[in-house]
């Protein structure tokens, strides 16, 4: 989809003084993996030769329903840092160096893209929120951020690191706030994340790696955000209503990250999927209750779930008995991007913004739910509107 095309559609009246998503950009490596060439790929690099682990990671490929992402790892890279295919090496220095420059780079690109698409001058903003697990230093990637895009040293910055699945929608809602709190400013919001922190060769010591290989893509993401769009100038994409955050007491190891000498090492609880599907209609009922909406209402809505893999995915239609449909976005930032951490829910609200836009769509959903789950087990959520008409 052409972000432009997006930009070039009217839009609905927004409602004064509420935060609106103004424009949406994104930027990717230029490394393009296609799934069904990765398991040989990934074993030759590493060189391991374990038949056992590479059936199991074709097998892991299959189910993810991942087509396509893109990655900052490269032969290049592994030529000039062999260590990161070996095991047990202390690199985490080198693993930070190759990150904070990639992601720097990336969210630049992305932030440009949609700068372009906002159709205003940079120099009108007045705020970032930048988001992002794949790096790890001070000054941050804020800072690194407004110095590239050129942004006055006035503008005003907020770092949010290490927030994992759900750090997109954590920044929307951080994002939400300010620009509801200061009128006229336009915030930035940029997320950017690599795959590189954990890249590690196959062990049977560490079988959740294999479903990072299998899963996880690299890439950025921005917004604009700002209450009161100008007229003839800005064209609000969707309006953000109430926006929530809930944590599952005692499961802060069901996704357990650790940043140590070899990069960040994860685990994932095999119950994460079952406990999301267990608590998601007592979340989603605080969004929608303010909106009116009853838990009969589902399908009434539209959905932009970060799509943390096929599993998340699949429970929540089957326990919200949700349309075939409602879940299409997702599906496909899924299949293209895999699962890029924060950055995944602005592929996921382009692809809602495409299919808005199509004639066969005769009713389309005007309110609807933007949702991630991440380390906490930490549920984020926002009530929103979709703003965009088509001609």
């Amino acid at each position: 989809m052409g972000s432009e095309e997006v930009q070039s559609e009217h839009s609905k009246k927004a409602t004064p003084g509420k935060a609106t998503i103004l424009a949406l950009g994104k930027g990717l490596p230029p490394q393009l993996v296609m799934q069904e060439l990765l398991v040989d790929g990934y074993f030759r690099n590493t060189k391991c030769d374990n038949p056992d682990l590479k059936q199991k990671l074709a097998r892991l490929c299959k189910t993810t329903t991942v087509k396509t992402r893109y990655v900052v790892m490269s032969d290049d890279l592994l030529k000039e840092y062999p260590e990161l295919a070996l095991e047990g090496l202390p690199t985490v220095k080198q693993r930070l160096d190759i990150s904070n420059k990639a992601v720097t780079e990336m969210a630049i690109e992305a932030s440009q893209a949609c700068i372009k698409n906002w159709g205003r001058p940079s120099s009108d903003i007045t705020h970032i929120v930048y988001v992002s697990s794949s790096e790890a230093r001070f000054p941050g990637g804020d800072l690194y951020l407004a110095k590239g895009l050129g942004l006055s040293p006035d503008v005003h910055r907020v770092l949010l690191y290490f927030m994992g699945c759900s750090g997109g929608v954590t920044g929307l809602r951080v994002a939400k706030d300010i620009a509801e709190n200061n009128p006229g400013s336009r915030v930035l919001l940029a997320t950017s994340e690599t795959t590189i922190i954990g890249f590690k060769p196959p062990s049977v010591n560490r079988p959740y790696d294999l479903v990072g290989a299998a899963l996880f893509g690299d890439g950025a993401g921005a917004m604009i955000l700002g209450t009161d769009p100008v007229p003839e100038i800005e064209r609000p994409l969707f309006e953000l209503h109430t926006a929530i955050q809930n944590f599952l007491p005692d499961t802060e190891k069901t996704i357990d990250g650790q940043l140590n000498e070899e990069g960040i090492s994860f685990k994932l609880g095999r119950e994460l999927p079952q406990m999301i599907e267990d608590n998601i209609e007592g979340f989603c009922e605080k969004l929608m209750k303010p909106a009116g909406f009853s838990d009969k209402d589902y399908n009434k809505l539209f959905w932009a779930v970060h799509p943390g893999g096929p599993a998340i995915l699949n429970r929540l239609e089957k326990r919200l008995d949700l349309l075939p449909d409602k879940l299409m976005s997702s599906r496909r930032a899924l299949m293209d991007y895999g699962n890029a951490s924060s950055n995944t829910i602005v592929y996921v609200l382009e692809y809602m913004i495409e299919e808005s836009l199509k004639v066969e769509n005769k009713e389309d959903s005007e309110w609807g739910l933007i949702l991630a789950f991440g380390p906490g087990i930490t549920f984020e959520g926002i009530l929103a509107r979709n703003l965009v008409t088509r001609e």
